[in-house]
Order: C-alpha cells, then structure tokens, then sequence
C-alpha cells in the first residue's frame, strides 16, 4: 500500500512538472514571438526613416506610392531609388551580417568581448583592399564587387589565422584580445600610409571607404552582398545544433559526436567571409559586432543557436540602420563615418559587459 502511495506521488510530481515544462515552453515561444515581431517592426520603421529623412525629405506618402510603381517627382524617385534605398538595404544587410560575425567569434573563442573589429580581422580585410584597389586603379583597372570580396576574404583569414596562432601560444584570453588589437592597429597604419600616398583621384577617396561607410551603395553592390550573406547564413543556420552543443563545452560536443574541428574551420571561414564582405562594401565597421549579440541575449533571455542567429541578423540591421540614420543627418549635410556612430553606441555596451564579468568573477 505505501508503495502504490509513493508511486502515485511520483507521478503527480512528474505530471506537475510536465506541465511547468509546458508552461515554461509557451512563454519562451511567446516571448521569442514578441521579440522578433519587436525587431522586424523596428527594421521596416528605421528603413521608412532612412528612405525618407536626409538633406531632401520625401514625405511618406511619396515614399509608399514610389514603391508601388506610382509616379512621383523626378528628383524624389532619384534619390529615393539610386541613392538611399541601395544604401538602407545595405546597412540592413551588412549590419545583419556583422552581428552574425560577432555572434561566431564570441562563441568561437567563448569570449563576450570577440569581434571581427577587436580581433582585427576588419583591419585586415580593409589592408588586402585598399593593396588591391591601389595597385589595379593605378593600372586604370576596374575593380568589381567579386575582386573586393575575395581580397576582403584573404586579407580577414591571415588575420584569423594569425589570432588562431596566438591562442595556442597564450594561455590568457585577454592577452589574445590584446594581440588582435595589435594586428589591427598594424594593419590600419599600412592602410593609412597607403592611401595617404595615392596619387589618383579615385584612390584617394579610399580615405572615406577606410572609416567605414555605406555612401556610394550600387544595386549591383546590393544584389552580391545579398546573395553572399544569405548563403552564407543558410550554412550558419544549419550548424545551428552543432553549434549549441559546441557551447556546452568541447567535451560535451565530442560525445555528442560532433567533428569539432570541421566545426571550427566553419565558423573561422564564415565569420571570415562575413568580415569580408563588410569590409569589402562599407570598410570596416566598429563595435557592431561585440554589441549586437549581448543586446539580442537580453532582449531574448536564451543563447540557443537557432534563435541567436536569426535575432542577431535582425538586431544588427537595426543597429546599423539607426547609426547609418544620425550619421547622414545630425550635422548634415556633414556625414560621419559609420564607425564613429557604432562607437558611441556600442563602446558603453562593451564596457558593461566587462564589468559584469569582472563582477561574477569575484
């Protein structure tokens, strides 16, 4: 008889605690449901306000009915379709791809402060272009989005692989970071002298490029930087499960059966080529990369892989979008760079997280 009574308890518990799970399980789906409604809604907002605020404004209505195919003034529909709409699909989707960089570096490394800026693999991408842009425009050779691409990709895998080098020779995470910085710093300085003694006239606005912009966004820039992007956050997303078991812990993933170093070839080629392909279109772009994870973390309360990296998409194209917006108009018609905006921006973010750590650890 008391047998039968513990037993019965025993499933009254495991009833209660099948239904807590259950509960628990619709207000995480609500919640995530609530987050990416919220950060969509926040993208499309922020993609009205870059088409229509600037130096010129095109009121809203005529925003709406160009995009319908109806006609409005000449001089709205120029800017709206050849200068601001390439340039705000571009922050989306290069911010997108950035904080999607930064969310594999951090888990990469399993550091909260890694990035493709800290790392230095920005500054090595923005070296290998303005080498390659100098050297063809001074033979009077265009430079095409493809060219870009692959010299951003070559120059952000030596600095990777760099970085790679100097993790098996410390021990200390923070003299890794250190190192980064280092190489970036060296890069940077390369750049500035190589930019600094180009003749051309067309060489010499490397100079903008190199402080991180979205000026100057083609179609046809948009349509390769969309496609490369999407493809590969496709791959991103399907090593969506090896990648939270890599979070676990290696040893975890091992037994799960997992190739750990396939997986870490994957996430250094592909975050490398999304650094690329920053870099290569907008030059390098600091602090998006660090922020944008910790602000999605906190709006989504999880670090599951298959949530992150949608939502990390969503909230750098936001965090770009809005920077991109006060770097056109709060000195207008003064531009900033990019880089300046993210900073401010970004930089307290970093900062807090830092604290944080320093605060659990002790």
């Amino acid at each position: 008889m008391e047998k039968c009574c513990i037993i019965n308890n025993m499933n009254k518990r495991a009833d209660k605690m099948i239904i807590i799970s259950k509960k628990e399980h619709k207000r995480s789906k609500g919640r995530y449901t609530a987050a990416f409604c919220f950060l969509l809604a926040l993208l499309l907002f922020l993609m009205a306000c870059n088409f229509g605020i600037g130096s010129i404004s095109i009121p809203l209505r005529d925003v709406i009915d160009s995009l319908r195919g109806l006609e409005i003034e000449d001089t709205y529909e120029n800017i709206l379709w050849q200068i601001r709409m390439p340039r705000a699909i571009a922050a989306a989707v290069l911010g997108g791809a950035l904080g999607l960089a930064g969310y594999l570096l951090q888990t990469f490394f399993h550091n909260p402060i890694a990035g493709p800026f800290v790392l230095g693999i920005s500054s090595g991408s923005k070296l290998a272009v303005a080498l390659v842009m100098v050297f063809l425009l001074g033979n009077r050779i265009r430079v095409g989005s493809g060219t870009m691409i692959v010299a951003a990709f070559i120059g952000a895998f030596l600095s990777m692989g760099f970085v790679l080098i100097m993790s098996g020779k410390v021990n200390s995470m923070s003299m890794l970071i250190v190192s980064g910085v280092m190489i970036g710093y060296i890069c940077s300085a390369v750049t500035d002298l190589v930019v600094t003694f180009a003749q051309d006239a067309d060489i010499v606005n490397l100079h903008n490029w190199s402080k991180g912009s979205f000026s100057g966004i083609t179609w046809n820039n948009v349509a390769v930087m969309s496609v490369v992007v999407f493809l590969t956050t496709t791959v991103i997303l399907w090593l969506a499960k090896p990648i939270g078991a890599y979070q676990m812990g290696e040893g975890y993933a091992a037994s799960m059966g997992i190739n750990l170093r396939r997986l870490r070839v994957m996430l250094v080629l592909l975050s490398s080529l999304l650094a690329a392909c920053i870099t290569a279109f907008a030059g390098p772009v600091s602090f998006v990369g660090i922020a944008v994870p910790h602000l999605v973390k906190q709006l989504f309360q999880t670090a599951k892989p298959i949530i992150m990296i949608p939502a990390c998409f969503l909230g750098g194209g936001v965090f770009c979008l809005f920077c991109d917006l006060l770097a056109r108009t709060l000195f207008a018609p003064t531009e900033l760079s990019i880089s300046t905006v993210t900073a401010i921006f970004g930089a307290p973010v970093v900062i807090i997280v830092m604290l944080r750590r320093k605060k659990e650890r002790g």
